[in-house]
Parts: structure tokens; C-alpha cells; sequence
């Protein structure tokens, strides 16, 4: 027997998909405005790649986006509106790389002033610096050269600057950690449309005054909860299809309709194949979708009682350019130190292999690298979690999107976020600034949320 379930109406102006950031900053924009708006989350909670877990030990970790640096205007002005607190990363002490061929050399700030490969690095980035200050970042296709530079890898730009095999592992470290991919896979261009929309190689290599600066003290997704709690969101109702009315949108999830004037789409683009679309997206849209696919990364957690690792002036942040498969550490301990966290990441082809390895194999190997950086001490936590963010069914990787040589030349004019009829696209993937950040997600959503105001005359 057939069992036929009749679907829920409901109506609003706007209905924006996904509860990330950039849906949250959308809605919110939107709402503010006078307009009526329904969010769509396909999972059970919001923040999207922002989420905090208590673990049994009684810590709070952020799996997923955590870090907010200074530059990042539109992070802070909703954090303070919403009374979310911040605090600094951890950074003092000596940090530490351990070098291919197991030799370790502590070192000061930001990055290390002598060592192998270092003056080539050194060169390569400031070439990178130089090279992105001619990125157009709201239409990156009339930048000059673009074809050019788009037409190759990060690799072979790398190796047609240096034969240094040690400056090309620290340039290729650089690529996994930030694109959370290898060289050979990411366009050039990319690389420099994203130094660009940061504000150079150094607000994504250092701590203090970067990126990486501070955290917030609820955690990462608190921003995120405070933002829906005024909000309508439902949860745990992934879209099924988006059709093109008269009117304007049919939303169409397992349980409802939703029928607006309008609809924003933040999902990142490797989601998007999971949503029917009537009529189909047109090809630059479906294009674009292929040629940026997600990143791979697993982060990891590892409680100690206390971090035992500043006792020795150590600041828990590392570097590792080894067979482990772990290739960042940072110190993540929470903000009163009443217990110590090491944080350890598995970037791209070294994730593929470690993900697929036995659970116990897994945690021996991030655990036998950061007994490398901070000790033997740190074979022995208190609690350890895993976060693989390529097994995720709904972001299906992380921390963003890259773009595969030639995607944004083929496709970017038209499929990067211009809209399509009554659909809008916002998402960190879409930001001009700060793009792959909780920043360049807030900003795409207000950007979104205005293209739809200006629509709709509101």
C-alpha cells in the first residue's frame, strides 16, 4: 500500500537555504528590512561549518571553523551586537617544525627566519603578495593576466620559481593547510584571488593580528544560535527541489512548500547536486559547481588535564613535514586553561589515507605527532575527538571550496554568484573579502540579502 503524505504549505517573501553564516546573515538582513523569511537546514542544528561539541571530559571544541582575526569587520560588529566574547589564541612560547627527516628546530614568531628552504619560501610568498595586489576581487575575470594565471596549478607556478625541494614542501604545507588540497589540484589564480581577499600571505600564516588571532568564548557556532534565536529556521529539512514560478520560487523540502518571491542558496557548491532543479541551473552555474570541489581535512582533539606543554615554554604550535599524516598543531585549550587541548590537522591526500586507516590507527598516529611537538606527556589524553569534514553529508568537505585550474576562466563571469532568475547565491565561496572565513560568509549574505531587497524594492 501507498501511503501519501500531504506536504505543508507555508509562504514567505524570501526563503533562504542553509543555516550557516551566510543564511543566518542573509535572513537577518532580510528580516530587518521588513521582509518575511524561512530558513532551511537540512541538518539538526545551525552554524554550518561553525560547530562546538562538549566532550565528556567537559571541554568545549569547535570542529569546524573557530578563529577570527582583526581585519574581520563584519565577525566582530555581529559579535559584539549579539554579546559574544572573545579571546586570544594561545601563541607563547616556542613553536617547533619537525622536518622530513625527523630533525626539529624551535623557532619565534610568525614563521621560522632560518632553515631549510626558508629564503625560497620567503621569495615565493612575497612574489604571491605582489602578484595578488593586481586581483580585481568583485570581478576577479578582469584582472590582468587572468587567463594566464588561471590556466595553471599552484604546483607549476611553484616550480617555475624555485628548485628548492624543501622551499617547494613548506610552499606545498601552505597549500594543504590553507586550501586544505595539494598543489597540482588549485588554479593559480585562485591562490592569489584568495591571498587578495585576506590581505596577503601573512593574514593567513600568523596567529596574533591574523586569522588566527582570537576565538570565541562560547564557541565557535555562538554567534551562530544567537543569530537564529530571532529567526525562523527549520531544521532537519533538506531541500529537495528549487522551481521557478510566475511568481517566483517553489522550495520543496520532505515536509513542506515553501513559495516566496525569492530564494538565497548559500549551500557550498558541492552540495548543490543534492537539490533538483526546475528548470536545471544554466551551464555556466552547473560549471562552475564542478570545477570547485571541496576541500579534504579532518581536525582533531586531543584533552590533557592541563597544557602541560607551557611549563616548557612551549606554545603547542607546529609544523610537521614528515610521513605523519598530521601536518598542523596548535594549542586550543580553552579560555581559563582548567584543562589543555591540542588541536591537529590532516590535509588533503594525506587525509584520504588516513581516514580510511583503523580507528586505533588513526588516533596512534595523531597522537605519536604531537607527542613530537609537545612531549610524551601527549600520548596520554583524557579525551580525543575526530572531526573528518570529507565525511560530512551535508558540507562534504571543508574548510572551502578551491578551484581547479581553468574553472574560473571557463565559468566564473557567470556561475560564480551571479544570480540566477529568483535564485540568489551567498556562501563564504561567493565573498570578495575574507573569502573561505565565517567573515567572507557573513558578507555574502548580506550581499545576497541586498541583491533581493533591490529586487524587490524594499
Amino acid at each position: 500500500m501507498c501511503v501519501v503524505t500531504e506536504l505543508e504549505q507555508q509562504s514567505a517573501d524570501v526563503v533562504v537555504v542553509g543555516a550557516g553564516y551566510a543564511g543566518l546573515a542573509a535572513a537577518s538582513r532580510l528580516s530587518a528590512a521588513g521582509l518575511g523569511v524561512v530558513v532551511l537546514e537540512a541538518a539538526d542544528r545551525v552554524g554550518g561549518r561553525a560547530v562546538s561539541e562538549m566532550l565528556p571530559s567537559g571541554v568545549r571544541v569547535d570542529h569546524g571553523a573557530q578563529w577570527i582575526g582583526p581585519s574581520q569587520k563584519r565577525f566582530h560588529e555581529l559579535a559584539a551586537q549579539f554579546e559574544c566574547t572573545t579571546f586570544p589564541a594561545w601563541e607563547t612560547g616556542r613553536h617547533v617544525e619537525v622536518w622530513h627527516d625527523g630533525t626539529r628546530a624551535d623557532y619565534s614568531g610568525t614563521l621560522p627566519k632560518s632553515g631549510p628552504g626558508v629564503a625560497g619560501h620567503e621569495r615565493v610568498t612575497a612574489l604571491l603578495d605582489e602578484l595578488a595586489l593586481t586581483v580585481d576581487l568583485d570581478q576577479p575575470w578582469l584582472t590582468p593576466n587572468f587567463d594566464v594565471l588561471d590556466s595553471m596549478s599552484a604546483e607549476e607556478f611553484f616550480q617555475s620559481q624555485t628548485e628548492d625541494e624543501d622551499a617547494l614542501r613548506r610552499l606545498a604545507l601552505v597549500v594543504q593547510s590553507v586550501w586544505c588540497c595539494e598543489p597540482r589540484e588549485v588554479s593559480f589564480f585562485h591562490v592569489l584571488f584568495y591571498v587578495a581577499s585576506a590581505g596577503g600571505c601573512g593574514q593567513l600564516a600568523g596567529t596574533s593580528g591574523s586569522a588566527r588571532d582570537s576565538r570565541l568564548s562560547g564557541g565557535a557556532d555562538a554567534l551562530a544560535l544567537a543569530m537564529a534565536a530571532s529567526l525562523t529556521v527549520r531544521l532537519d529539512e533538506p531541500v529537495l527541489t528549487i522551481r521557478h514560478t510566475a511568481d517566483g520560487v517553489e522550495v520543496v523540502t520532505g515536509k513542506a512548500v515553501v513559495r516566496a518571491r525569492r530564494a538565497i542558496v548559500t549551500v557550498p557548491p558541492a552540495a548543490l547536486g543534492r537539490i533538483g532543479f526546475e528548470p536545471a541551473l544554466p551551464p555556466a552555474r552547473r560549471g562552475w559547481t564542478g570545477h570547485t570541489p571541496m576541500g579534504r581535512v579532518a581536525k582533531v582533539h586531543a584533552v590533557y588535564e592541563e597544557p602541560f606543554w607551557r611549563k616548557k615554554d612551549r606554545s603547542g604550535i607546529a609544523t610537521l613535514y614528515g610521513r605523519n599524516p598530521v601536518g598542523a598543531v596548535f594549542d586550543n585549550s580553552p579560555q581559563d586553561a582548567s584543562r589543555g587541548v591540542l588541536v591537529a590537522f590532516v590535509h588533503g591526500d594525506r587525509v584520504d589515507r588516513w581516514a580510511a586507516a583503523p580507528d586505533d590507527v588513526r588516533r596512534a598516529d595523531v597522537l605519536a605527532a604531537l607527542a613530537e611537538v609537545a612531549g610524551a606527556r601527549a600520548r596520554m589524553p583524557v579525551d580525543y575527538a575526530e572531526m573528518a569534514w570529507s565525511e560530512d553529508g551535508w558540507t562534504i568537505g571543508g574548510y572551502a571550496c578551491f578551484v581547479y585550474p581553468g574553472g574560473w576562466t571557463q565559468f566564473g563571469e557567470h556561475g560564480w554568484r551571479a544570480p540566477t532568475g529568483t535564485v540568489h547565491w551567498a556562501g563564504t565561496e561567493t565573498a570578495s573579502v575574507w573569502n573561505g572565513h565565517v567573515d567572507g560568509a557573513l558578507t555574502s549574505g548580506d550581499r545576497a540579502a541586498d541583491e533581493v531587497i533591490a529586487a524587490l524594492g524594499s
